[in-house]
């Protein structure tokens, strides 16, 4: 990190290390000694700073990736003023890296915000509640300073029904709201968006805890302005409570530019039947419950008909509570997708092939571990063009049987050689199914093998899946985000050192066997941005080995490892700009000299001033 000129970028990659300086000539391109004489020997036409940056700002403006723009940043002062003031769309990739204040003085004309809060691990319950990440200070921020602002993306953050009103009443412009592993929000924040936000584009609901009580549900549907709206992408599958179905089909009767629609639960077929023949333009639909609700009575006939009529559609998600006699009316539309979402499923290997033999064109697949190694067979048979596979546990408990193993992921890599990017949880695998995917499937950017239960080894040979590892971090050139699990020694994370060169992600749990492992990842992969690993045995030693490249990662998260709270300690002395945070679980924690759990950031303002009591900054 340049503590001089200090960037707020995902990556923090600056100019990658490149000492570029540029001095505009005076005079013209040409050097001095060819430079033509003027006809009248006088003085020099002007050329201020200020038409040098009103030039630099007309050029800046082709630049629309932030990497570039941060590297165009620290060319010189010029430059970096002028990137400042054309900057539209801004990332922060943790929301206490920067304060709000320091972000609007920086950036004074941004139109588009992403904000990011609590580490990932807040998603395995990992993070206490109460920890932090409020949206609060910064709408309060942003609502005085940015009045155009257009759109807000928001990933794991406390955001409250008074920061929803405020936003709604703030932009009188806004368009874009996405808010993503989020909490704190009922319906009635909802319903000040609906209401207030006159041009809105998008309301994107997706995995937030929205759980109003049963006499405090607000019908924030109803609450969309009369006559034709401008909605493009309604998503509330998380939304936990009922909706208005009348409201909800008359705003999609008004809505000609709707093309990504996702109902929840409480939405059944015959509404879902209704709602498509509303929109018969959608390109993404998310089915919401995949059934028919008593009173409803039976829409095999009508669902059909639905989908036989929905040509555009593309990607397809939702089916809760599947009735399985209702899967194959989705069949006219399987040719033409390019996503389908089964992770809410409970789909068999039989259930799965009709619908999987007709999707030659699908490139994103979503699964539940259900559809066994049989119905990853298929897969790999028919989707040739895919890219990104997850298959996700029915059961997450370490002592499941499982349904899925290297059989497999071999299949898989043998099948779809385009792939780039797999999650994988299972209970079996064996390093010849890991190595084979490394040849296979060489385009893979990410490869998150989940071996569920701890210390699992290959379970045809015994050994530890240091091999597989591995294979995977040198023959996949491309890979920049890596999860390993399993038993793995030290000599898998040297490999991960070695050769693990462009990765920016990685996460580990419940491996490795000495703080060696650890140091081999921190001095060997220079790209590396987010460190995360759980139940694992390293300690003060491992840390510690990484004092030099802290401040070029953006975080490390380390819980149930060998820390100690003088080795935290040190880091923190020997850091000043890194914030070192510390949080116990329990009270009596505070007697005890060993870490539960520590979070590391790098932050331009200091120690942030929300702080629980259970979190100790060092």
């Amino acid at each position: 990190m340049r503590e001089e000129r200090p960037e707020m970028s995902e990556n923090g990659d600056g100019n990658n290390g490149m000492d570029v300086r540029w001095s505009p000539d005076p005079g013209g391109t040409a050097p001095p000694k060819y430079r033509p004489a003027a006809a009248d020997a006088g003085p020099p036409p002007p050329f201020s700073d200020q038409v040098l940056e009103n030039v630099l700002e007309n050029v800046l403006c082709f630049l629309t990736s932030r990497h570039d723009r941060n590297a165009a940043s620290l060319v010189c002062k010029s430059w970096f003023r002028a990137e400042a003031q054309t900057r539209l769309e801004l990332f922060i990739g943790n929301c206490y890296a920067v304060s709000p204040a320091r972000a609007i003085d920086r950036f004074p004309r941004v139109r588009s915000l992403v904000l990011k809060g609590k580490p990932r691990f807040a998603d395995f319950n990992l993070v206490p509640l109460g920890w932090g990440s409020r949206f609060s200070p910064w709408v309060a921020a942003m609502a005085v300073a940015y009045p155009f602002l257009e759109r807000i993306y928001l990933k794991r953050m406390t955001v409250a029904d008074a920061d929803l009103v405020l936003l709604a009443s703030s932009f009188p412009c806004f368009r874009d709201l996405s808010l993503i592993c989020c909490d704190g929000f009922t319906t009635a924040g909802l319903a000040a968006v609906a209401e207030n936000c006159r041009h809105l584009r998008s309301l994107d609901l997706i995995e937030n805890d929205v759980e109003d009580d049963e006499d405090e549900v607000v019908d924030w549907v109803s609450r969309f302005p009369a006559g034709k709206t401008c909605l493009e992408s309604l998503v509330f599958d998380c939304v936990g409570c009922a909706v208005n179905s009348d409201a909800l089909e008359a705003l999609v009767a008004r809505s000609p530019f709707l093309r990504r629609l996702r109902v929840n639960e409480f939405i059944a077929v015959g509404r879902l039947c209704q709602l498509m023949a509303r929109a018969p333009q959608i390109t993404h639909l998310g089915t919401g419950s995949f059934s028919s609700f008593e009173e409803e009575g039976d829409f095999l006939a009508n669902l059909e008909s639905a989908f036989d009529s929905s040509k555009p559609l593309v990607c397809l998600s939702g089916f809760r509570d599947l009735t399985p006699e209702y899967l194959p009316t989705i069949f006219p539309v399987c040719a033409n997708l390019t996503s389908l979402n089964f992770s809410y499923a409970e789909i068999t290997a039989e259930q799965l092939k009709p619908v999987i033999a007709r999707c030659h064109n699908l490139q994103t697949l979503w699964v539940l571990d259900s559809v066994h190694d049989e119905g990853l067979h298929m897969v790999a048979a028919t989707c040739k063009k895919l890219r990104e596979l997850r298959v996700f546990p029915l059961d997450a408990t370490e002592d499941s049987e499982g349904s899925v193993s290297d059989i497999g992921l071999a299949a898989i890599s043998d099948g779809c050689r385009k792939l780039q990017s797999i999650l994988y949880f299972c209970q079996r695998m064996t390093n010849a199914a890991v190595l084979t995917m490394s040849k296979n499937c060489q385009e893979l950017v990410v490869f998150r093998l989940c071996i569920m239960g701890r210390h699992r080894p290959d379970h045809l040979t015994g050994e530890p899946m240091d091999e597989g590892f591995g294979a995977i971090v040198k023959n996949c050139k491309k890979l920049t985000r890596l999860a390993v699990s399993g038993l793995l020694t030290d000599k898998a994370f040297g490999y991960i050192g070695k050769y693990g060169k462009s990765l920016r992600t990685l996460s580990v749990a419940f491996a490795g066997n000495s703080d060696l492992g650890l140091s081999y990842v921190l001095q060997g992969c220079p790209k590396l941005q987010k460190l995360e690993i759980r139940d694992s045995p390293f300690g003060d030693t491992g840390l510690l080995s990484g004092v030099n490249h802290y401040y070029n990662m953006r975080f490390l998260w380390m819980s149930s490892c060998k820390l100690t709270f003088n080795g935290c300690k040190i880091v923190a002395q020997r850091l000043p700009q890194l914030a070192v945070e510390v949080i116990r679980d329990k009270p009596e924690d505070d007697n005890c000299d060993s870490v539960e759990k520590l979070y590391m950031y790098r932050s331009l303002v200091g120690p942030r001033n929300d702080a629980p009591p259970f979190v100790k900054i060092l």
